[in-house]
């Protein structure tokens, strides 16, 4: 199912409009607000914590990076995040969202890919976020 999705015209799309966003730190705030009423809405149940908190921490390595105070995320991997996160908004992707349980199968698997992907790009965001937190609460 994975290859069908980095194959398909869906995520194609969101890789060509992921630079752009990239470009451009309102778009990515934009963004990132947008996929968090999209998490409202799907509304995920025990099952998918892990999904939700995945996404949750690639909103907050967006937030950090447009706001400029993460720098240390590649542009390579910047702009595979913004891809994942444009597809899992849009609601016409490879399979549909209006499709009950179904239909969040292929964003959530796109997520876990990236994670694996960038795994040491996220690791690296996680220990500067935790660093930060020390920091602020110091």
């Amino acid at each position: 199912m994975l290859t069908k999705i980095l194959k398909s015209v869906f995520f194609k799309n969101a890789q060509g409009k992921a630079g752009k966003y990239a470009r451009n730190s309102s778009r990515m705030m934009g963004l990132a607000t947008d996929v968090v009423q999209k998490l409202q809405v799907v509304g995920f149940k025990d099952g998918m914590a892990e999904f939700s908190k995945n996404v949750q921490l690639l909103i907050r390595m967006i937030r950090a990076t447009a706001n400029g105070s993460y720098k240390g995320l590649p542009w390579k991997s910047l702009v595979s995040v913004i891809a994942v996160l444009i597809y899992f908004v849009s609601p016409i992707d490879i399979i549909p969202d209006f499709l009950p349980v179904v239909g969040i199968a292929d964003d959530v698997a796109l997520v876990f890919w990236l994670f694996r992907t960038i795994a040491s790009d996220i690791s690296k965001f996680s220990e500067w976020e935790k660093h930060e937190k020390i920091i602020k609460i110091g």
